[in-house]
C-alpha cells in the first residue's frame, strides 16, 4: 500500500483548516491483498527480519503468526480450495528461506492459524485457518493450504529448508 499525506487544507471532518497528521492509503494496482485489505507484501517481512538482526544482533528470531484471511467456501464434498493462501504461505516461506540463507538466525516459522477462529475485531467472518470450521456443526475440514503446509513440514530436513 502507498501512504500520502492528504490534500491541501483538507482535514478529516471535510472542513478546511490546518493539515494535521491524517494519511489516505491508497491501494497499488496489480497488488494482491487480503480479506482484511492488507498487502501480500513478502518483502516486508523480510525488511522487518534484517533490521531486527541488524539493530539488535545475532538473536536467534521465530516469526509467529504469519498467515492471511482470505474468502474461504466449503464446496459441500470436503474440499476447500485456497490457493491465495497457499501462495501467501509458499512465498513468505521462501522469504524466510532467503533472510536464513542471508545469516538472519530464524529458528521457527508459525502459521496463523491452525484453524479458523474468531478474530477480534472482525467475530466469525474472516477465515486465517489451515482447517476450515463449519462454525454451526463444528466440522473441521483441513484446506489446501493445510495438505499443502502438511507437505512442506514433512518434506523438510534439518540441513536446508527446500520449497
Amino acid at each position: 500500500m502507498l501512504v500520502r499525506d492528504r490534500t491541501d487544507g483538507e482535514t478529516t471532518n471535510g472542513q478546511t483548516g490546518h493539515a494535521d497528521s491524517y494519511e489516505a492509503v491508497v491501494r497499488i494496482p496489480g497488488a494482491s491483498y487480503t480479506e482484511m485489505g492488507w498487502e501480500v507484501f513478502p518483502d516486508g517481512l523480510a525488511n522487518i527480519l534484517t533490521r531486527i538482526y541488524r539493530e539488535y544482533g545475532p538473536v536467534p528470531l521465530v516469526v509467529t503468526e504469519s498467515g492471511a484471511a482470505f474468502d474461504d467456501h466449503w464446496d459441500g464434498n470436503g474440499n476447500i480450495h485456497d490457493q491465495q493462501r497457499v501462495d501467501y504461505l509458499r512465498a513468505h516461506i521462501q522469504t524466510v528461506a532467503q533472510v536464513m540463507r542471508q545469516g538472519v538466525p530464524i529458528k521457527g516459522y508459525i502459521v496463523w492459524s491452525f484453524l479458523d477462529n474468531f478474530e477480534w475485531s472482525e467475530g466469525y467472518r474472516k477465515r486465517f485457518g489451515l482447517v476450515y470450521v463449519d462454525y454451526l456443526t463444528q466440522r473441521h475440514i483441513i484446506k489446501d493450504s493445510g495438505h499443502w503446509y502438511a507437505s512442506f513440514v514433512a518434506s523438510q530436513n534439518e540441513s536446508r529448508p527446500e520449497f
